[in-house]
């Protein structure tokens, strides 16, 4: 009886020896083979996906090197930190009060004792201006995040309602902007007395309809995203919504919209006050010391330029971080370089 032949058995590590081949699916095609996840799966996708975008980096660190490659916009946040610690800083170099007269110094021009010189009256120009720069600037941060906020509360809950509520907001916002806002500002101001405090609140109140106007448009398209229909499906609250899926959706334009308020408020502020319907005297503000400086202009110019040159400073750099921030945060935009 012959002897069947011996079978040699592959050695496991030899590199001809391939693995066998899936099983096909019920349906006739091939079975799909899946890599392995861990329990954090979800996450791990998540981390990839974004690497994949950003280049292996955070997005917070691809929009702060965007952003330092716009070299005015870090001229310009250098000049608006050296403002800002001018008004914390600058009432220490001093020992001028904003107050205080100089009664052996009036209306002197600038010398080693009075940096600035000093005013018809005999206050110190530095001082005055330091205490300006301050109130304006804190006017103007006030007014321009708490109409940044309102504007994309009322905007989102404007898009996300829809139907007769989001009509109604838009003609209430619409009839706002017809009104002139400066017909507005002349009646709740007066009688103040010149108090910052209701100027800010009435800069508020006029403020947040036009930001709100642009926030509804664009929030339009995002409340017909998969994210948002899927979280209405599964109950979740529309203030809740509008919080955690549709204002972070626009985060960008409003921190582009908030630094250009800085401007558009400390304008405001200047020509209210310069007008008399803003600060008034004792307090100081920017607009009212060029009120006082253009009186005195030809005698006196360093009484106006003082102020002039600081509020050109504080804007001119306001519109530069707004510009690099613009830049920064949006993906199509090119100013701003690769990574």
């Amino acid at each position: 009886m012959a002897q069947t032949p011996e079978i040699e058995t592959p050695d496991i590590q030899d590199p001809q020896v391939r693995e066998p081949e899936a099983a096909p699916a019920p349906d006739g095609r091939a079975a799909e083979r899946r890599p392995r996840r861990g329990r954090r799966g979800k996450a791990s996708a998540a981390e990839e996906k974004e690497a994949a975008v950003t280049g292996g980096m955070r997005l917070s660190s691809l929009y702060f090197r965007r952003f330092m490659r716009n070299k005015p916009a870090v001229a310009g946040s250098a000049i608006f930190v050296f403002l800002v610690l001018l008004v914390f800083v600058g009432p220490r170099l001093t020992k001028w009060d904003y107050e205080d007269l100089d009664r052996y110094n009036i209306q002197t021009p600038p010398s080693p004792e009075h940096w600035f010189g000093t005013s018809g009256a005999g206050n110190d120009m530095f001082a005055q201006v330091v205490h300006g720069l301050g109130r304006s600037l804190t006017i103007a941060l006030t007014v321009s995040i708490a109409t940044t906020a309102i504007s994309a509360f009322i905007g989102s809950i404007a898009a996300f309602l829809g139907g007769r509520a989001e009509r109604a907001i838009l003609a209430f916002i619409h009839f706002m902007l017809i009104i002139p806002s400066f017909l507005l500002v002349a009646l709740l101001v007066a009688g103040s007395g010149g108090d910052w405090k209701v100027l800010t609140v009435v800069l508020i109140v006029i403020g947040w309809m036009y930001p709100a106007r642009i926030v509804w448009s664009l929030a339009i398209s995002i409340r017909e995203r998969e994210y948002v229909k899927a979280a209405r499906f599964m109950g979740v609250s529309g203030p809740r919504i509008v919080i955690r899926h549709i204002i972070p959706n626009i985060g960008s334009l409003l921190i582009v919209n908030a630094t250009l308020g800085v401007v558009t408020t400390v304008m405001s502020e200047t020509g209210l006050s310069f007008l008399g319907l803003g600060v008034k005297l004792p307090d100081i503000s920017l607009g009212n010391l060029l009120t006082t400086g253009a009186n005195s202009v030809r005698t006196a110019a360093w009484t106006f330029w003082a102020p002039a040159i600081t509020l050109v400073l504080l804007t001119v750099s306001m519109a530069l971080i707004a510009d690099g921030l613009r830049d920064a945060l949006d993906p199509n935009s090119s100013a701003g370089g690769r990574a």
